[in-house]
């Protein structure tokens, strides 16, 4: 019988379900595992996507992680300013064996200050914010500095979570998880990266994102103060 493995999932008001869902379906086959919903109250949490979320327990009574995952969405500019949140991260990382992030989760972990003079990763549109929390950008879908690991943006989290189970459970379970997920990315345009789409495309995006990062750094430089 596999050793146990507490996977803590720490939920916020509009985070981002497929940063939560996708890690949560690969990393849930993980043997032993034993999945935890922290959040600061029982009651549901909205997500940005309809979905709601329901907590398995309070900050208070959330079991010691072995593996503990921050999500990212536009619900981080308030989670980094919730004492009572970054309070719990930086307590259960203390002992964590792997301290992770997907997407803007990257800077939950970095205002807790576990991202310092590490390389780390998340969305493109944030790539440049990471030194503000004293860490080293990599421009990679899936960075590992030690037990860190950071995963770029949403999709992304699909292959964190494989790369975490290769770690952990060894590559001949992962592989075997990523055939029964029929885990075998086809996208229909080669538009899922700045590197990769038609300039239009990015123009039109990277414009979308320009107020929307100005609320985060307004939100950061709160939460670095």
């Amino acid at each position: 019988m596999s050793e146990p493995i507490n996977i803590v999932f720490v939920l916020f008001p509009n985070l981002t379900q497929l940063d939560f869902t996708g890690p949560l379906q690969v990393l849930s086959r993980l043997p032993g595992a034993r999945v935890h919903l922290a959040a600061r109250h029982m009651a549901p949490v909205e997500t940005d996507a309809v979905l709601t979320l329901n907590p398995t327990c309070v900050f208070d009574d959330c079991p010691q992680a072995d593996v503990i995952c921050i999500p990212g969405g536009f619900g981080v500019d308030d989670a980094i300013n919730d004492a009572a949140l970054m309070e719990f991260v930086k307590k259960q990382a203390a002992n964590a064996r792997y301290v992770t992030s997907v997407c803007t989760g990257a800077f939950v972990l970095g205002a807790a200050g576990l991202l310092k003079g590490k390389r780390a990763t998340t969305h493109w549109a944030y790539h440049d914010e990471l030194p503000k929390v004293g860490a080293i950008p990599a421009k990679q879908r899936v960075v590992r500095d030690g037990n860190t690991f950071t995963g770029g943006g949403v999709t992304a989290g699909v292959d964190f979570a494989f790369t975490l189970m290769a770690e952990i459970a060894g590559e001949t379970h992962a592989r075997a998880i990523q055939l029964g997920l029929e885990y075998d990315p086809a996208p229909p345009f080669a538009a899922g990266a700045p590197q990769k789409a038609d300039p239009a495309t990015l123009e039109a995006v990277t414009g979308r994102y320009v107020p929307r990062v100005e609320e985060f750094r307004a939100a950061l430089s709160r939460a670095m103060a």
